[in-house]
């Protein structure tokens, strides 16, 4: 096995709340090699989008921290670089596409200028080259009349092509991760395929690792090689993408399932999880599922691990089986 283009082992990130540490992502690992699309999924709140900032190094004292794991990053640990070292790291070697477009991008440059800013800024090239580069990245990601649109401002542009320009910003500098939070979220059907389908031609054609955050189940076959659910802040299932669709073996991940409506069914009923995902103050010490799981019995107030149930197939409830 080659070398993994981002690894994370055992991370832990915490907020202070009412003056105590609350874990928000406790124990998570994730494993994602060069070319291969891993989807992040699970209810808002569960802890996706604060895994991928642990990534870029965004959760920062004093609100929030870092407090254990490693973030190995092509074999090297960035999860406690000074911020100067993360500073060069971010746009660079980790790109990120952020969870809204609109405010992502700043309304008072162009959207030229900021994909130049993070070329000059990271590779120290002319403001003239950078544009020619700029220009390049807006036709890798199929935006059209691409000179023209070059000197426009996010409020001509489109949610879709808003998009494509975060997009282009992520991969101005040919970064060996990629983080897309929920990137098609906001979009209608027929621009989600589209920038699904960028999004993976990039990824071959500029050999990425890409880490995709989401709740669209439909989105994670369509884009996934691998799945990890999340749940309060754990993950409690990871395999490869046939395998979670054909064998779900976690309570949460059927449930998950089970909530997708289903177009060949007449007068279906849709199904809904009870309850909510246990607030940071109020984590159970068992499995943090099983107020909410119809499975739920007494040994599943003990705390639970993950474990394989088969290769490449990890769940964390021990009434989960092959």
């Amino acid at each position: 096995m080659t070398q993994a283009a981002l690894d994370v082992i055992g991370l832990r990130t915490e907020f202070r709340i009412n003056g105590h540490w609350r874990a928000a992502v406790d124990g998570v690992s994730l494993t994602v090699q060069r070319n291969q699309t891993l989807a992040v999924v699970g209810e808002s709140g569960c802890g996706k989008s604060v895994t991928a900032l642990s990534i870029m190094g965004l959760v920062q004292p004093p609100g929030g921290r870092v407090a254990a794991g490693q973030i190995m990053l092509d074999g090297v640990d960035i999860a406690h670089l000074p911020e100067k070292q993360k500073e060069k790291l971010r746009g660079d070697r980790i790109g990120m596409i952020f969870q809204e477009p609109m405010t992502s991008l700043n309304p008072v440059m162009t959207v030229g200028d900021q994909v130049a800013e993070v070329l000059r800024v990271h590779r120290g090239i002319s403001r003239s080259e950078a544009m020619a580069r700029a220009l390049q990245l807006f036709e890798e990601v199929k935006i059209p009349s691409a000179a023209q649109r070059l000197r426009e401002y996010p409020h001509q542009f489109s949610g879709g092509m808003r998009q494509r320009v975060m997009i282009a910003i992520a991969l101005a500098c040919d970064p060996a991760v990629l983080l897309a939070d929920e990137p098609t979220t906001a979009l209608d059907v027929t621009i989600q395929a589209q920038v699904l389908g960028l999004l993976n031609d990039l990824k071959q054609r500029h050999d990425m690792a890409v880490v995709f955050i989401t709740h669209n189940m439909g989105v994670v076959a369509q884009i996934a090689d691998r799945v990890a659910v999340m749940y309060a802040g754990q993950v409690v299932e990871e395999a490869t993408v046939e395998a979670i669709f054909a064998a779900p073996a976690h309570p949460y991940t059927r449930a998950l399932f089970a909530a997708i409506p289903r177009l060949d069914l007449v007068d279906q009923e849709l199904a809904a999880i009870p309850g909510r995902v246990p607030a940071l103050d109020a984590m159970p010490p068992g499995c943090r599922f099983a107020d909410r799981c119809p499975m739920h019995v007494p040994a599943c107030d003990a705390p639970q691990a993950l474990r394989p149930i088969a290769e490449g197939h990890a769940v964390r409830c021990h009434l989960a089986h092959a």
